[in-house]
């Protein structure tokens, strides 16, 4: 918990506009980065980010003023998405059909594994895929991870080794890596 943190959320409370803008400002490119790295279509990112600005004004006055504001603000955006995700998955979207068919052709072996790597993280389970993205791509902590997804560090420590166990099974199926890379350090 900060002092800033308090005194932002006690001015927002109030219906100060200046505060309200700080307040998106200074939380809406992680909330966009996790929304459009979970959701993959910056449209729906946009949609999302948005949804999670007004929850997170509608929840305020229920925020625990003894945890730090950024885990539950990102807690909101994981369950959005989450959300948005299962509500994706009951309708076919002509979009995902037309990336498919409009994909460039591989450069290089980085780019082929990277994007190997990218598909992988796609398919894993919600749960799994929030902690990978949080963890190897935003740079959070397990602690800020635990707190925004409301879990034990332990389960996030699990719940990640677990997507890198998917993700590296992925990559050996598909040949991208060899069995070999195992026994590295």
């Amino acid at each position: 918990m900060s002092a800033e943190d308090v005194l932002l959320v006690g001015c927002c409370l109030r219906g100060e506009t200046q505060a309200i803008q700080n307040l998106i400002e200074r939380f809406q490119s992680h909330v966009f980065g996790l929304c459009f790295r979970l959701l993959r279509h910056r449209q729906d990112a946009e949609d999302v980010t948005q949804e999670v600005f007004l929850r997170v004004f509608r929840s305020l006055k229920r925020w625990d003023r003894t945890r730090p504001l950024k885990p539950w603000i990102m807690g909101i955006t994981v369950n959005r998405c989450r959300t948005w995700l299962s509500q994706r998955a009951r309708r076919p979207e002509l979009m995902d059909y037309l990336q498919e068919t409009a994909a460039s052709p591989k450069v290089d072996d980085a780019a082929e594994l990277a994007d190997e790597i990218q598909l992988a993280v796609r398919d894993l389970r919600v749960e799994y895929q929030s902690v990978f993205v949080m963890y190897h791509e935003q740079g959070h902590a397990y602690e800020d991870i635990a707190a925004a997804l409301g879990r034990p560090v332990g389960t996030i420590k699990t719940w990640l080794y677990r997507a890198r166990l998917e993700v590296l099974d992925r990559l050996r199926r598909r040949g991208m890596i060899s069995e070999v890379a195992d026994e590295l350090p």
